[in-house]
């Protein structure tokens, strides 16, 4: 199977090509050197001359509170150009495969969501994102599309790393303690996206929108603490802060977050066996790697 991975140079892209680079398909990496999404144009060019049987879309404008004072740059990103590539999967009739966000959700429901759960995001970020998913169901395209959350690995800029930054430089540390949600690591996500492209090719998958998060619920506090317990066991640090939660209230973003967008991963489950997350075992992986410098 031919693929091509949009966005290989990101937190997603690093874990698919770790993921991808064991297996037997022919795998074509581009960035934004490569294939810059905004050119619209160049972009459906080259997806047109590669002609890949699935286009993995790992890009993203994914700097939430950014997104709120450059409206227009996430709009182009996170949605036009989103609808851009599928047009172009359509004419190839190959598969796209793309990550969208917990944020398209308000945080208002108790329980977990659901892939049938009513939308209604309150930020820039979580609007354009949703509007690339909406733009790929009726682009006609084959498609998968993964809803993800609070995404986590040993590569880029994420929470866990932020976690090691900050504890290095501060003993007590102030994280928000009321908004809960499932931290996700990027290599469980990478792994769940190799499951489904082998299903693709060996029998009949209609396009279709999954969950698929961690397996714990957590507020950011209690992520936080996670980190610092673990990295603590495994050396990676000598002593761990103090972690106070406090309020959303307490500190203030100009974009909004959901109190609450715990997602559930049953339906990816029952389609295609794929567990949610293993977070504990994600913050292990994470550390181990960074610690042994191997990211």
């Amino acid at each position: 199977m031919k693929i091509l991975v949009l966005g290989s140079k990101g937190q997603l892209g690093k874990c698919l090509n770790d993921q991808l680079g064991v297996t037997h398909h022919d795998v074509v990496y581009t960035s934004r050197g490569q294939i810059d999404i905004a050119d619209f144009e160049a972009t459906k060019n080259k997806i047109l001359e590669i002609a890949p049987d699935a286009v993995i879309n790992a890009t993203a404008f994914t700097a939430v509170d950014k997104a709120e004072e450059d409206q227009e740059t996430a709009n182009l990103i996170n949605h036009l150009a989103v609808a851009n590539i599928a047009v172009a999967c359509n004419e190839l009739d190959c598969w796209l495969i793309h990550i969208s966000t917990d944020y398209v959700f308000d945080g208002s429901s108790k329980i977990p969501y659901e892939e049938y759960d009513q939308t209604n995001p309150q930020s820039v970020y979580g609007k354009t994102k949703l509007k690339g998913e909406q733009a790929i169901q009726s682009s006609g395209c084959k498609h998968i599309i993964i809803r993800t959350a609070w995404v986590f690995s040993e590569y880029g800029n994420n929470f866990l790393k932020t976690m090691l930054r900050l504890g290095a430089e501060r003993s007590d540390l102030r994280i928000v303690g009321d908004q809960v949600g499932c931290p996700t690591y990027a290599q469980d996500i990478a792994k769940a996206i190799m499951i489904i492209l082998d299903n693709v090719t060996s029998k009949e998958v209609s396009s279709y929108l999954y969950h698929f998060s961690g397996n714990f619920c957590w507020s950011w506090a209690d992520f936080s603490q996670a980190i610092f317990d673990e990295a603590l066991a495994l050396e990676v640090i000598a002593t761990k802060p103090n972690v106070v939660a406090i309020t959303t209230k307490e500190f203030p973003t100009l974009a909004k977050r959901p109190a609450q967008s715990a997602l559930s991963s049953n339906k990816i489950r029952s389609s295609f066996g794929i567990n949610p997350s293993d977070c504990m075992l994600g913050i292990r992986s994470s550390l181990i790697a960074i610690k042994n410098g191997s990211c």
